[in-house]
């Protein structure tokens, strides 16, 4: 890594962390600001998704008849269909992941080079050893052990509702689902995004978390007590930087 890389990284970390602290101070000895209700797509971070898409079929009317082809009820259907309506996600995430690894090897070689005749030089002394014994002699030993092991377990259980931010042109959905959560001083920030399907709407107007392509969910937060488990920006540019 060269000279200015690391300077441009160590840069990058101090700013942001000033940014952080510019916040820190803006919101003195309260509680940390909530972000106000806004429009998804309005968000700088938010981008339109576009997936390959199978051809739009045309529409088909049928002459004297109340039931339209392509329908999927007779009676309107009141769950989400539109941009802006609301749908609400469901996240139930229970990851158990144990996995142990174990290697061991090992290798002995031995390796012995004499010359019992070599044009008479044999019985000269001092130029090739006594009686022909061995010239090159050489012994190795090798061995490798490692173990590895990593316990995972993850539970997380929680709803929110989000609003249809766009109708894709083979009829699925995307939706956008954030909210806010502050107790005394700690802000607790949920995001849920994705693509659905219409049918996989059940008909209370949910969607479980698993049905969704695509899926972004993030639970996280921001406070006093997520700042005393934050490790200064300083550290933090000094882990980047350390080569050791």
């Amino acid at each position: 890594m060269s000279r200015r890389s690391l300077l441009l990284a160590g840069l990058a970390v101090l700013l942001g962390g000033c940014d952080a602290t510019l916040k820190r101070l803006g919101d003195g000895a309260g509680p940390p600001r909530m972000t106000a209700s806004s429009d998804p797509t309005k968000d700088p971070n938010y981008h339109p998704m576009t997936l390959p898409m199978p051809p739009v079929p045309g529409m088909q009317l049928a002459a004297n008849s109340l039931w339209r082809p392509g329908s999927r009820a007779f009676f309107p259907d009141q769950r989400a269909s539109h941009v802006g309506d609301i749908v609400t996600v469901t996240v139930n995430i229970t990851d158990n992941a144990d996995v142990k690894d174990a290697t061991q090897a090992t290798r002995t070689a031995n390796e012995a080079m004499s010359v019992p005749n070599l044009l008479g030089l044999e019985n000269i002394k001092h130029i090739l050893p006594k009686n022909g014994g061995p010239m090159v002699t050489t012994n190795s030993n090798n061995a490798n052990n490692g173990t590895g092991e990593i316990n995972r377990s993850e539970v997380i259980a929680l709803s929110l509702a989000g609003v249809i931010t766009q109708v894709l042109p083979n009829g699925n959905f995307v939706v956008v689902a954030r909210q806010e959560v502050r107790v005394n001083s700690e802000l607790r920030e949920l995001e849920v995004s994705g693509v659905v399907r219409p049918q996989d709407i059940a008909s209370d107007n949910t969607v479980q978390h698993d049905r969704m392509a695509e899926a972004r969910i993030s639970y996280g937060g921001r406070g006093q007590l997520t700042d005393v488990q934050t490790p200064r920006y300083g550290q933090q540019m000094m882990d980047i930087l350390l080569p050791f």
